[in-house]
Formats: structure tokens, C-alpha cells, sequence
């Protein structure tokens, strides 16, 4: 066992912690008694049992026992799994660059050199190959499969190991040197000096017509009526996106209490002859950034409330989760999906509606939503209230490039 501190209560959970004395005794047993295995069994809910025997062999027994201590605390499932997503990270890289686990506190010499090692200029690396990171490093990141890219990351996910570093220092009780201008003004810099092009968390785009596409593939086939799963698909994929695109996290969280059941409404307010399609308001979680008096609702109307109504009958579902998985025997299931159960529906939908499926993701569904409203000419602030984009700035971008084709001033030389 390391000497590192014990673990100190969440200051942002903002549940009571448990007393000290319980958790040292319940979770600081001796390594004969507690494996990292058993410690990180806490965490099986949250982090696919598949990934469970690589983060053994990466991450410490105190940081498995840190992970079941805020799991605990009540820590959010998203912010827990990015959390030990970044430890491994973390640990498989200290490990790779100096031998050693991650020392805590962490000392501005290890920080710093995490940025320049992440964070670099790719013309540099040209003429130095000892710019940036060690190519022994390197190479053990990527046996291990951690590193894909072969050139610096992206500053927002560096932005983030850094912040979850941070946030480890804290729950242990330790000092961190993460906001000394040293680490502050080496961010700032390598993150000019590496030059990286923003790109989205999905290459493309999912517009309605490419979404019609992949429907079609849910309607079973000339001699078989639809499967479970295609009713099902067929649910996820409309309310995913008819909602205002919503993160695959959000999707697989939904639960029937969220639904409400609301008066049929207009399919076209400004006619009153039109028909009347039914609907149904959304009562999503709030997220960290919202306040509790931040209304926090979406409207389903037509398509996506049929599809949904008929996937709870098929499958029986009357209370709890909506979105489940459904086993070999064609048996619905009580746990939800996960997200990335989400994530790999949208994919398989896409490959079958012959749509490039490495390049489509459930975010697609995201940023499909705001790029056809942009098509549509649907304003601006009509599409966040439904996408509950926070961020004017963000929300804006998609509606820039749904725009660029359409410049006149692109075309003074046509």
C-alpha cells in the first residue's frame, strides 16, 4: 500500500459524507482482504464490465477504493465515468513516462510535462523528434489502446484530465498546483502551439432526411413484421432526435415518470384547420449547469409520440426505464441501455441505411437537430428551446455552417 493521504469528503457532492472512521475502516482493508477488482465492483453499473479487467491492471488499489468512496457520495454516473476514464489515462501515462504511479500530490514538474507531452506544435515535431511526447511513451499508450491519435490532442480533452486531476487532489484532501500560473500560462501556450482544428464529436451530421433513411431500416421486411428491437430502434431514434437532439446519456436515462401526457395540439399553429396531432412535454433532468428554477422541459408532438406509445405496449413497459435492451430470446429486459448501448444502435442503424457509420455517431443526433432546423430557417432561439443549448455561441456554430453554402458573397467569381 502507497502512503497517500485518506480520502476527504466531496466538497461539491452536496450530500453529508459518511463518518471518516466507517469508510477508513469499511474501504482501507488490507490488500489480502480487497483487490482492485472488488473495489472497482462498485463502480459495475456504471462502467461497462468489459472495460473492468484493463482498468485493474491500470489504476492503483487506492484509486479504485477513491472511485468507490464517490460513487458512495453520490457522485453522477456521466461525471464518475469520465472521472475514471481520466485516472486510467492518467496512471497509464505516469506510469509509461516516469516507471512509476501517479504521486499525490502531483508536483508542477509531472503537470507540466503532461501538457508539453499532449499539447504540441506539429511543425516542431518535423524538425525535433524529441518535441513533444517520447515515442517509448508513445508506444506503451498505445499497446494499451489509450492513444489513437498520432498528433496532439484535442486542448478540450487535456482542459478536462487536468480538471479531473484537480478534482482527485480535492476528494483526497490534497493541495494541487493546477492553478498556479506556471500550469496556467503552459496551457494557454501549448494550446495555441498546437494548432488544432475544432471538430465535432460527430463527423456528421444526422438531417432528417438521412434519419428517414435509417427508419426505413425499423420497418422489418417484405416477408417479417418488425422485431422488438427495430419498434424499439424506431422509438429511440425519433424521440432522440424529435426532442432536440438529445445526448446519448440523456436517451438511455429516460424514464416513463418523465413523460406527460398533454392536449392534442395544432400540427401547424398558424392554420386552424390543420390536423391534430398528439403530444407529450418532456421533463428532463437537470443538468449542473441548470438552476431549479430553469424550466426544463422539451415538447414531443406527432411521429416520435407514436412510436414511443407503441414500443411501451410491445414491450410492457408501464413504469421505470424507457429505452432496454432485449436479449437473444427476444426478452425485454428491467435495466436501461447504457449510453454507449445508444451510441451503437445509432451506428448499426446507419450501416444498414447505408450511411457512413464511422463517421455517425448518437451525437449526430445532436447536432442533426440544430443543422436541419438551421436548414429550415427555423430561428435560432425557437431551436435551443427545444435543444436546451445553454450556450448561444455553441448553438450558433451549427447554424453558421448549415449556412456557408448559401454566402453570396462566396459566389463573386462564379
Amino acid at each position: 500500500m502507497s502512503n497517500r493521504p485518506p480520502l476527504a469528503p466531496n466538497p461539491d457532492s452536496g450530500t453529508e459524507p459518511e463518518d471518516i472512521g466507517d469508510i477508513e475502516a469499511s474501504e482501507h482493508q488490507t490488500t489480502s482482504e480487497l483487490t482492485v477488482h472488488d473495489a472497482l465492483d462498485a463502480l459495475a453499473a456504471i462502467v461497462p464490465s468489459a472495460r473492468t479487467a484493463s482498468l485493474a491492471d491500470l489504476l492503483t488499489l487506492e484509486d479504485a477504493q477513491t472511485l468507490r468512496h464517490l460513487a458512495r457520495q453520490g457522485l453522477g454516473d456521466n461525471s464518475l465515468r469520465a472521472l475514471t476514464s481520466d485516472l486510467a489515462y492518467l496512471e497509464a501515462w505516469c506510469t509509461a513516462a516516469t516507471g512509476a504511479s501517479l504521486p499525490w500530490p502531483a508536483p508542477e514538474t509531472l503537470v507540466l510535462s503532461f501538457i508539453a507531452q499532449h499539447l504540441w506544435d506539429p511543425g516542431q515535431k518535423e524538425r525535433d523528434e524529441t518535441h513533444g511526447m517520447p515515442v517509448s511513451v508513445r508506444t506503451a499508450l498505445e499497446d494499451t489502446g489509450l492513444l489513437r491519435s498520432a498528433g496532439p490532442h484535442a486542448p478540450s480533452t487535456i482542459q478536462r484530465r487536468l480538471a479531473s486531476w484537480s478534482s482527485l487532489h480535492r476528494w483526497r484532501g490534497l493541495e494541487g498546483v493546477f492553478s498556479a500560473p506556471s500550469i496556467r500560462n503552459a496551457l494557454r501556450f501549448a494550446t495555441r502551439a498546437s494548432d488544432r482544428p475544432m471538430t465535432r464529436k460527430s463527423a456528421q451530421a444526422l438531417t432528417s432526411e438521412m434519419l428517414d433513411l435509417m427508419l426505413e431500416t425499423c420497418k422489418g421486411t417484405v416477408f417479417t413484421a418488425p422485431s422488438l428491437a427495430d419498434v424499439r430502434d424506431k422509438a429511440l431514434l425519433l424521440y432522440g432526435f424529435a426532442s432536440g437532439g438529445r445526448r446519448r446519456s440523456e436517451i438511455a436515462a429516460l424514464r416513463v415518470e418523465q413523460i406527460e401526457e398533454l392536449d392534442p395540439v395544432l400540427k401547424d399553429p398558424s392554420d386552424p384547420d390543420s390536423p391534430y396531432l398528439p403530444a407529450r412535454q418532456i421533463h428532463l433532468r437537470r443538468t449542473k449547469t441548470e438552476a431549479a428554477q430553469d424550466d426544463n422541459t422539451v415538447l414531443l408532438i406527432g411521429a416520435p409520440v407514436h412510436a414511443l406509445a407503441i414500443w411501451l405496449q410491445a414491450a410492457n413497459i408501464t413504469e421505470g426505464s424507457v429505452f432496454r435492451s432485449i436479449n437473444r430470446w427476444g426478452q425485454v429486459n428491467s435495466r436501461p441501455l447504457s449510453p454507449q448501448a445508444v451510441n451503437d444502435i445509432v451506428k448499426k442503424r446507419a450501416a444498414l441505411a447505408g450511411l457512413p457509420s464511422d463517421k455517425i455517431s448518437a451525437h449526430g443526433l445532436r447536432a442533426g437537430f440544430l443543422t436541419e432546423a438551421a436548414n429550415r430557417d427555423i430561428p435560432l432561439q425557437d431551436a435551443m428551446q427545444q435543444s436546451r443549448h445553454r450556450s448561444l455561441t455553441q448553438a450558433s456554430r451549427y447554424y453558421n455552417e448549415a449556412g456557408k453554402t448559401r454566402l453570396r458573397s462566396a459566389r463573386l467569381m462564379v
